[in-house]
């Protein structure tokens, strides 16, 4: 068994410490939110923060978490930051078929944390890493800027 801190919560799963968090989460505890996209830390689909960074959590072992905080998109809605992205996120209509969604709403959290005015620039450098096959990243930056005035 190995301890996980996810979501604020102290959580036992019982798999191999090689087993990359995201099938952790899935499989093992039922948190869903988190999606498998590549399997290669390619598309970001499957993006969580690990001790307040955004990490690809296909390829990230859970040995690597023991310690550190796990935080999925299952607990953006009690978070000031992850909350007001979400809610950019509706009134920008970002979704279109929605599977890389939460990986995109984790990655901008994660950004509005580290930088509370990010330009165009910071933006596409913050969310180069995550892929929407439906193309809405004019719709994502107008979100991410939206989030950022409403937490100003």
């Amino acid at each position: 068994m190995i301890s996980l801190n996810i979501n604020g919560k102290d959580m036992q799963v019982d798999a191999d410490p090689s087993t990359p968090i995201l099938w952790a989460l899935r499989d093992n505890l039922n948190l869903t939110g988190t999606k498998f996209g590549c399997g290669a830390a390619l598309c970001g689909a499957c993006t969580v923060h690990l001790g307040g960074q955004p990490v690809r959590s296909c390829v990230t072992p859970i040995s690597a978490a023991v310690g550190q905080k796990i935080v999925t998109i299952e607990a953006m809605e009690s978070d000031k930051v992850g909350k007001a992205v979400q809610e950019a996120w509706v009134r920008h209509d970002v979704p279109q078929c929605g599977y890389c969604q939460s990986g995109q709403v984790m990655s901008a959290t994660a950004l509005l944390r580290a930088n509370k005015a990010p330009s165009d620039a910071d933006i596409d450098n913050a969310m180069s890493g995550n892929i929407c096959r439906c193309g809405t990243y004019q719709r994502i930056r107008a979100a991410i800027k939206d989030a950022a005035k409403t937490l100003a």
